[in-house]
């Protein structure tokens, strides 16, 4: 009698791996619900020419491609984002932006098998639609960070770099778009050498060059210094220039949030997908060589769908080598989600404030939308009473230098100025506020 064995690259999943998957998923699912984001589910199944607009080369030339029975040409996903795009594109076309979604499945790719590397294997995926800020970057490597935590990793750290900064260089010096997305494939695989070959032999001028060998030397952990070096690297090339300054100041959101994980800047980080624009992150830990998890800015894609020019960024986690991380470590118990409010700052210059502000009501159990459109105060709180929220945090200069912040309830339509840390007993309604009742 013949024996079955499982195809190359799946594998099954026991009681106790399954349990394991699914408490890093319900990690994943608290973290969602404390940034407000929403859960799709997309088909494993979609068209070839979807997944392979701007998924990259490597990416297509292994995605499992096959014909149905009506002879068109399906795929299985490679991963989420080309599917939210299409969706964003069409069902979700009129809805109010920002849009915060996730989504958790198996994704599919015929990789070669090896440690932490499966042909079917499972991803969490978070996409922020809408706002091209630098609060939204800053947002979903803090989401990383606080998933990360939330299942135990005692150490892990952070690349990050800016495509802007490569492709400022690789565009001013006239290079075209397929030429500019096999550089970074290569670049990606850490290939620097025959990536500079190509820049050259495509036409660029030694400077050009010299500077693309420059910046991908260019890596550390002093973020400030690093970034400061690779702005003046690339003082000649305007778009790059503009890049670094992005990058700086999504940083500067990250550190002064009180984020304290590792970050490692490293200007000649590439990842395999085409569609990056702007910011990308992954993140690792030390007993690994594979990213537990990665993403970054990509402001052309919905538009490649049909839809309208919407900026976007997103990150995926890898649930696999996440587990795989955790091995020989307990996990966490997901936070109980009880309430949700929206903080907003008063001024432009308050943001990263209002970033810090959030993600402490985060660390007390609260579920926390922050107001990164750019509105002003009036239309926030239009904004927050038309998406059914009670309470919204209102950040501004004078009350901060009391360490406190004004809750604004929209039911009853009353605000109250309260020190930060009393804000969770507030609008859970187990205490009342120590400072004065001001009708709205």
């Amino acid at each position: 009698m013949a024996e079955y064995k499982t195809v190359r690259g799946m594998r099954d999943m026991l009681p106790g791996d399954a349990e394991r998957l699914r408490q890093v998923e319900s990690q994943a699912r608290t973290v969602a619900k404390q940034y407000g984001y929403g859960e799709i589910v997309t088909p494993i199944v979609e068209s070839h020419e979807l997944l392979s607009a701007k998924a990259g080369e490597e990416v297509k030339s292994r995605m499992f491609v096959f014909k149905d029975l009506g002879g068109r040409d399906v795929a299985l996903r490679p991963e989420f984002t080309a599917s939210v795009a299409r969706l964003v594109a069409t069902a979700l076309r009129n809805v109010a932006r920002p849009l915060r979604l996730f989504s958790v499945g198996s994704v599919y790719r015929y990789d070669e098998p090896q440690k932490g590397r499966y042909r079917e294997f499972w991803q969490t995926n978070y996409e922020l639609m809408g706002s091209a800020r630098p609060e939204a970057d800053a947002e979903t490597l803090l989401l990383t960070n606080r998933l990360m935590q939330a299942n135990g990793l005692k150490k892990f750290a952070f690349k990050v770099g800016h495509v802007g900064i490569l492709k400022g260089v690789l565009t001013e010096e006239e290079l075209s778009e397929n030429v500019q997305a096999a550089v970074l494939q290569l670049m990606d695989k850490k290939q620097y050498e025959e990536a500079l070959s190509l820049v050259k032999s495509a036409g660029s001028s030694p400077k050009g060059v010299n500077t693309l060998r420059s910046l991908v030397e260019q890596r550390g952990t002093e973020v400030q210094a690093t970034v400061a070096r690779i702005a003046k690297i690339v003082a000649d090339y305007e778009r790059s220039v503009q890049a670094a300054k992005n990058l700086e100041e999504i940083l500067n959101l990250v550190l002064k949030s009180g984020c304290t994980t590792e970050l490692t800047v490293d200007a000649g980080f590439a990842r395999g997908l085409e569609y990056y624009t702007g910011f990308i992150f992954e993140v690792y830990v030390p007993d690994l060589d594979i990213a537990l998890g990665g993403g970054g800015r990509y402001d052309r894609l919905i538009e490649l769908f049909g839809g309208d020019p919407t900026p976007a960024v997103g990150v995926a986690h890898g649930v696999d080598r996440i587990m795989l991380a955790l091995q020989g470590q307990q996990t966490e118990k997901p936070v109980e989600m009880e309430n949700e409010v929206m903080v907003v700052p008063i001024r432009e210059k308050l943001k990263a404030e209002a970033l810090r502000v959030a993600e402490q009501l985060r660390n007390q159990g609260l579920r926390v939308d922050l107001e990164i459109m750019g509105r002003k105060m009036a239309r926030a709180l239009e904004d927050a009473d038309k998406r059914g929220f009670k309470y919204v945090i209102l950040i501004g200069e004078n009350e901060l230098k009391e360490g406190a912040v004004v809750v604004k309830d929209l039911v009853k339509r009353e605000q109250n100025t309260v020190k930060i840390e009393q804000v969770p007993d507030l609008v859970k309604g187990s205490k009342k506020p120590c400072e004065r009742t001001q009708e709205s």
